[in-house]
Formats: C-alpha cells, sequence, structure tokens
C-alpha cells in the first residue's frame, strides 16, 4: 500500500566501493544513490559538478575495507554548489560555488 509508506528522501548519486579489486575489473568501482545527509554543526552539502580521482582515493581504496559488507564512498577532490550548510557554519551559504 503506497499510502501507508513514509515520504521518500530525496537521494545522491555516490562512487564507491565495495572490495578492493584491481581496477580493470567490472565491479571494482560502484554507482549507487543514497538518501542526503543534513548538514550538523560545520557540515556543509555540495552538489558536485566535477569530481577526479586523487591518489588518497587509490590509497583509501587499497587499504581501507567497507564495514560489514558495505560500500565506501570515495572522493577527495570535488566542485560543485553548497546546497546545504550546518548550524555552526559561517563562512559558507547556500549557492556558493
Amino acid at each position: 500500500m503506497a499510502g501507508n509508506r513514509p515520504p521518500r528522501r530525496p537521494g545522491m548519486k555516490a562512487v564507491g566501493y565495495q572490495k578492493s579489486l584491481p581496477i580493470e575489473a567490472a565491479d571494482s568501482l560502484v554507482d549507487f544513490e543514497i538518501a542526503k545527509p543534513e548538514p550538523k554543526g560545520r557540515d556543509i552539502r555540495v552538489a558536485v559538478k566535477a569530481i577526479s580521482a586523487n591518489p588518497v582515493d587509490y590509497k583509501v581504496r587499497k587499504r581501507a575495507a567497507p564495514t560489514d559488507g558495505g560500500t565506501k564512498i570515495l572522493g577527495f577532490d570535488a566542485a560543485g554548489v553548497v546546497e546545504a550548510v550546518g548550524p555552526d557554519v559561517s563562512l559558507f551559504k547556500p549557492g556558493d560555488e
């Protein structure tokens, strides 16, 4: 019954991995959707417009297994537009690039 379901939170796309595999493997990186987090404290949420692969991403993927069969999100270099800010943020506001 669709009327009894809680409203679906808007999602966001992410790229990550479930286990460290050779980069040539088809499932070495996976695209998936997760719920958008609400920024808390000094956090900001950015609508990402561009990313790049960073040596840190490679090292994390090589050395840090996701917990309990989950998916670990990658991405240390990104550019975009600020969507939302936590209550303690003073240097950024929604719309900043």
